[in-house]
């Protein structure tokens, strides 16, 4: 007899669902196509509902359930399901992060060739009739160097690939260590030296606030002349109007791409009309290898979660049950926020991280994958990190990761203190909650201040000499940025001093930088915590 209904709200291969379709246990409910009544009827009366891309799971979707305990995305975001309001509700939200790595790595590898051996173009020219050799001449990938812009799951099958055609593998990835890329075969360089050698760049970051627009004008022209631009990652890494003037002044020799900053691209974009340009609609994960693999992933997990009672799949729970998870929640938030502190505070690659917790030992291991999840928010993307999958990742990237329990302090019933190294400069920050459960930032390597960690936090070390306040409001005033709280902190009289600056808005890459030239300025950094 079975036990569990499962909706079924988009178009999903039958044999994708295999995992529960064949369990007696289980009932699928299969109705595409639901819109807003009918579908938060349908969910009145399920267990689970598994979705794709076209049915939204909306707050008001959500109302009447009483019985819905898992929402299973077949895919890799989230963003068509109201995850709050399934949190609020104790529904489970899963995804299906791993199931299209090889449809996303081989379309990157099969526009990388449709490119160099001008496919698309010979292939019209044939159909037209003709028959023009001359015009088609190509370009090899043996002996030439692949630049990775990233080089996680996507961008470390993209690696292999190129290896098998001879090519050389270079690799930008902050959070990549110098094993785990050895691993993988690539040679880790700085982001200006892989643009400098690539002969091909291919592109696999997420858009985040730190990679939205990181190819821009100043970027694109370290690259060589003759060089080429995969993107199968995300539109707005790459700004598409600095790259189109390189390609009509053939100071770049083409591009293929996947994804563009606005979809679908107009149909008058001037990007359609060049020549040495290869464009698909956004067809990553679009082969049924890729939709049968995320839709078996989420059964799985669908049916772990419903028999077993297992959760390690689900974005957005913790790893302790009952009335324990509300006294959680607001640490597992500081963790994150600390995390993501630490990261703005670390340069290069970070090879480890420690989470020193005074309080429950239980809440110790959440709060290390909080922290972890803060610390690759940028570099994976928000949406493809969460406490769940944050160890596994940092393990995957060669992060030793290190929890420790410690005496509480005399000052604060439960106090969290993250230390994360770098290859270049390591940090040091610690945190609180104050009565209600209220955050505050409290150390900042050395410093002792308290910071309500929200918001856009200014981080400035500087000298302690009369005039810095001054001069730094005026910067920011001039620059059009409204200051919320200004906190001063110092060792000494007249030594280093350490500024930690609440402001309304982020802070342009000009204004960072004319903060940084202030004579009396060390090092100015800003964290955005509101995208934790």
């Amino acid at each position: 007899m079975s036990r569990y209904r499962i909706l079924v709200a988009d178009k999903i291969a039958r044999e994708g669902l295999t995992p529960i379709a064949d369990d007696p246990r289980f009932t699928l409910i299969e109705r595409p196509g639901l819109k807003e009544d009918a579908l938060a009827e349908a969910l009145s009366e399920a267990d689970a509902v598994i979705v794709r891309s076209a049915t939204r799971i909306t707050r008001g979707a959500l109302g009447r359930t009483t019985s819905l305990k898992v929402i299973g995305r077949a895919g890799v975001g989230v963003d068509t399901i109201d995850v709050d309001a399934a949190t609020e509700k104790g529904i489970a939200v899963m995804n299906a992060p791993a199931g299209n790595t090889i449809s996303a790595a081989e379309l990157a590898f099969a526009l990388l060739l449709a490119l160099v051996r001008r496919v698309p173009a010979a292939d019209r020219s044939m159909k037209d009739g003709q028959w023009d050799r001359s015009s088609f001449s190509g370009t090899e990938l043996y002996g030439k160097t692949l630049g990775l812009v990233g080089a996680g799951r996507v961008g470390g099958e993209v690696a292999r690939r190129a290896q098998a055609f001879g090519m050389t593998v270079v690799g930008y990835d902050p959070f990549l260590s110098q094993d785990a890329a050895r691993s993988l075969g690539i040679r880790l360089e700085s982001l200006e030296e892989v643009l400098r050698s690539a002969d091909v760049l291919s592109l696999h970051v997420p858009l985040t606030e730190s990679t939205k627009g990181l190819l821009g004008e100043a970027q694109l022209a370290m690259m060589k002349s003759e060089a080429v631009i995969i993107n199968a990652a995300r539109g707005g890494v790459l700004d598409e109007a600095a790259l189109l003037r390189r390609l009509q002044e053939k100071r770049l020799a083409g591009a293929a791409l996947d994804v563009f900053e606005m979809e679908p691209l107009p149909a008058d974009h001037p990007l359609r009309k060049l020549p040495n340009v290869v464009l698909t609609p956004h067809l990553g994960a679009s082969t049924e290898e890729a939709q049968l693999n995320v839709a078996l992933e989420i059964a799985q997990a669908i049916r772990a979660a419903l028999v077993h009672g297992d959760l390690s799949g689900a974005i957005n729970a913790p790893f302790v049950v009952g009335d324990r998870v509300q006294r959680l929640r607001p640490l597992l938030s500081m963790a994150q926020r600390l995390g993501r502190l630490a990261a703005a505070l670390t340069d290069g690659a970070i090879t480890s991280v420690e989470i020193r917790f005074g309080g429950d030992e239980d809440f110790l291991r959440p709060l290390a994958a909080g922290a972890v999840a803060g610390l690759l928010a940028d570099v994976v993307g928000s949406a493809g990190v969460n406490v769940v999958n944050a160890l596994h990742l940092a393990k995957a990237r060669g992060i030793e990761v290190d929890r420790t329990r410690i005496e509480a302090n005399r000052d604060y019933a439960e106090f969290i203190e993250v230390r994360a190294t770098g290859s270049g400069r390591s940090s040091r920050v610690a945190g609180a909650l104050l009565a209600e459960g209220h955050p505050r930032v409290i150390r900042i390597g050395d410093f002792r201040l308290d910071v309500v960690p929200r918001g856009v936090l200014v981080l400035l070390r500087n000298r302690d000499v009369p005039g810095v306040i001054g001069r730094v409001g005026s910067l920011l005033g001039d620059a059009g940025i409204n200051i919320a709280e200004y906190h001063q902190a110092r060792l000494s009289a007249g030594g280093e001093a350490l500024a930690a600056i609440s402001v309304d808005s982020p802070l342009k890459p000009e204004a960072l930088a004319t903060l940084r030239g202030l004579p009396e300025v060390l090092d100015a950094r800003q964290v955005q915590f509101d995208f934790v």
